[in-house]
């Protein structure tokens, strides 16, 4: 890292420590009401961290890809579901931003699409404006595959008709940044859609497991017009970004990450608080000690993986990288569970009590394998094709 980007990023994390303790106090009601964290989000707001990875010359604090993934680690630890949510925000700004830097424009592409993240960014900095990027449809596997979203061409823009699935802040984003195709074309657009637009609407109920703060009910989009300059990407590109950038793929984890991390910072202070007089002292169990090493274990060899794909994410990655980041994704999603079940088990029947945070992690981390388009299936079905097949 350069002495800029070691900056940025103290500086965000320092920020992530200040809130933290707060959001870690609000979590219980967001899970308990399965309400969004309107109050994170203010406070994200005041910080700068909406504008987390808008460029400086932007007013934003500059952040990279690799920044925000470790920033929003920082913060899975102290909400995970603000954590969750602030990446399908940032992941606008990230795929508009230093990632849309890397990809190949003709000079009147990038001229355009300068214009138009510029005013993106403003929205952004000047007036806390929350982007959301709801992409799943139920289709088909992929981000790129299944898009059935009709964005028909019309007097300056778009008419959007169609419906997205798990749209996380739904009922809070000011913006759904959405795939779609125009009748006709082969390739994908992304466009962005006000959410007080009158042909949108938040239908259904979030009543879930777990993650249940993040608002992500379903959308529907009935001749919705889009003008033509609230169209993030130049026609094409985003299928080239999740070609070329397929990391992107992987802003889910530091959720998880983070999860993973507040269960073991939970663990310790539980198997180390001191009992009243007569009560033998947790920590003296061996049977606690040994699943106590082997949550440090499993969280550490997780996060070591982790980070080694992150700090090598870059466009155009070698296939043995794109296998390195799969193998990550997979350990991430599937260790945070395993370390929060084995948690449970370790410090007894007291930890599922709801007035301590270990239930709550638990049915929290049951949900990163299943999201797509990394899903752990997902990664199971690419790498078991790996080096045995052509597209593998």
């Amino acid at each position: 890292m350069t002495a800029a980007t070691t900056a940025v990023r103290e500086r965000a994390l320092g920020l992530v420590a200040e809130l933290g303790p707060t959001f870690r106090e609000r979590a219980p009601a967001y899970d308990r009401d399965a309400r969004f964290p309107f109050e994170n989000y203010a406070d994200l707001r005041d910080a700068g961290l909406l504008a987390l990875c808008v460029p400086e010359r932007y007013g934003g604090m500059g952040a990279g890809f690799r920044d925000y993934m470790h920033v929003a680690a920082a913060l899975g630890r102290w909400c995970p579901m603000t954590a969750l949510t602030l990446n399908m925000h940032t992941q606008t700004v990230l795929w508009t931003g230093v990632l849309a830097d890397d990809l190949t424009m003709s000079d009147e592409e990038r001229a355009r699409h300068e214009q138009i993240r510029a005013r993106l960014y403003a929205s952004i900095v000047e007036d806390g404006a929350i982007q959301a990027q709801p992409l799943s449809e139920g289709l088909a596997k992929g981000a790129t595959a299944g898009v059935a979203t009709k964005a028909t061409p019309a007097d300056g823009g778009f008419r959007v008709s169609g419906r997205k699935i798990f749209a996380s802040l739904a009922g809070a984003a000011s913006a759904y940044n959405l795939t779609c195709v125009v009748p006709g074309e082969d390739r994908l657009r992304f466009l962005s859609v006000a959410s007080d637009n009158p042909g949108v609407e938040v239908v259904g109920t979030w009543d879930t497991l777990g993650m249940r703060g993040t608002d992500s009910r379903d959308l529907v989009f009935d001749d919705a017009f889009v003008p033509a300059d609230d169209e993030l990407l130049p026609a094409g590109f985003f299928g080239q970004l999740a070609e070329r950038w397929p990391y992107v793929y992987m802003t889910l984890t530091p959720a998880y990450v983070g999860l993973a991390d507040a269960v073991v910072e939970f663990v310790a202070e539980y198997l180390g608080s001191v009992p009243r007089p007569g009560v033998p002292a947790r920590r003296d169990s061996p049977a606690k000690q040994w699943g106590w090493a082997e949550i440090q274990i499993m969280a550490g060899r997780s996060r070591a993986a982790w980070e080694r794909v992150v700090d090598e994410a870059g466009p155009d990655p070698s296939p043995e990288r794109l296998r390195r980041a799969l193998v990550a994704t997979y350990t991430v999603m599937e260790t945070a569970q395993e370390v929060a079940a084995k948690a449970i088990r370790v410090c007894g029947g007291t930890s599922i009590m709801k007035r301590l945070p270990l239930e709550q992690h638990y049915r929290d981390a049951r949900c990163g394998s299943l999201m797509n388009p990394w899903s752990a299936e997902a990664c199971l079905e690419r790498l078991g094709r790996f080096g045995l097949f052509e597209d593998g």
